[in-house]
């Protein structure tokens, strides 16, 4: 649904632009939120699962800032996984004031769980699309998220 605001030529045209980009947005989470909410999951607590196993142990503040999300938020949800016991939080080695988050083996398995069936899901939701389709978004994306 294209906007019916009706001023300057690029208002409107960024208006428009926003609006794709929200319901595009809105339509993967569809596709894929149900899935992680099934296994018991939110989706920013897969997201922080997926963090921690793919770049490994994290500040909370890493976190939040991969998953821009803040301080906050990020405790509340690494509580919860922590209360599930797929994360643990540890105190550095060197500098006893730095907490990172681990994954636990629970976590891990979760996480090695879901991932690909994640993987899956986001495929799908992008099929629609050709490999160079992808590319170009891909770059669009990084250059509007780059500012």
């Amino acid at each position: 649904m294209a906007t019916r605001y009706r001023g300057e030529v690029k208002e409107v045209a960024s208006l428009d632009v926003y609006i794709k980009l929200m319901r595009a947005s809105t339509s993967v989470l569809n596709q894929v939120v149900p899935r992680l909410q099934k296994a018991g999951l939110t989706f920013s607590q897969f997201g922080v699962l997926e963090a921690l196993y793919h770049v490994g142990p994290l500040c909370q503040k890493e976190l939040g800032d991969k998953l821009l999300q803040s301080g906050g938020n990020i405790t509340m949800v690494v509580n919860n996984l922590e209360r599930q016991g797929l994360v643990v939080r540890l105190r550095d080695e060197v500098d006893k004031r730095y907490i990172v988050v681990h994954l636990t083996w629970r976590g891990t398995q979760r996480i090695e769980e879901l991932f690909p069936l994640h993987l899956q899901d986001l495929v799908q939701s992008f099929e629609v699309l050709s490999a160079e389709e992808l590319e170009t978004l891909n770059g669009l994306l990084r250059k509007i998220g780059k500012g």
